[in-house]
């Protein structure tokens, strides 16, 4: 595949991803993850609570809740409670992973990061690369 056709379908999973994110009830910052392998969505994921929990994400001073799980973090989750595996992957994500997100992208064997809105902190990223993953900035607010 040309790259051309790679930015073209790289734009199109993060704008998918953008979209999932409207899932999210947080207020303060709504995230959606894709994982993509073999041209697939095999999972999927957006900020919030875990199972059995209010959706609510902030509390009464705008604060968001210590167990307020990632995109990411649901993403790579839902593939463990599925039969596929996530090795070689793509992840397609709104926001830079931070940097307890990017342990579990280096643990689940996702190869590839694309990410389309930069975080103040880079140290998740920073991981990221030093594992041997490869990270791509591609900004999509401007389409």
């Amino acid at each position: 595949m040309t790259k051309d056709k790679n930015s073209m379908l790289d734009r199109r999973y993060l704008r998918m991803a953008s979209i999932w994110s409207e899932n999210s009830y947080c207020q303060r910052r709504q995230v959606g993850a894709l994982i993509v392998k073999d041209k697939m969505i095999i999972s999927d994921g957006f900020n919030g609570t875990p199972s059995g929990f209010p959706n609510i994400c902030e509390d009464e001073n705008n604060v968001t809740h210590p167990y307020v799980l990632h995109a990411e973090a649901n993403a790579i989750t839902k593939i463990a409670r599925s039969g596929n595996n996530s090795d070689g992957a793509t992840l397609y994500v709104t926001d830079s992973p931070c940097i307890e997100c990017s342990k579990l992208i280096i643990q689940a064997g996702i190869k590839r990061v694309v990410y389309s809105r930069e975080y103040r902190l880079t140290d998740g990223v920073d991981l990221l690369r030093r594992a041997g993953i490869i990270v791509e900035f591609l900004p999509i607010d401007a389409e």
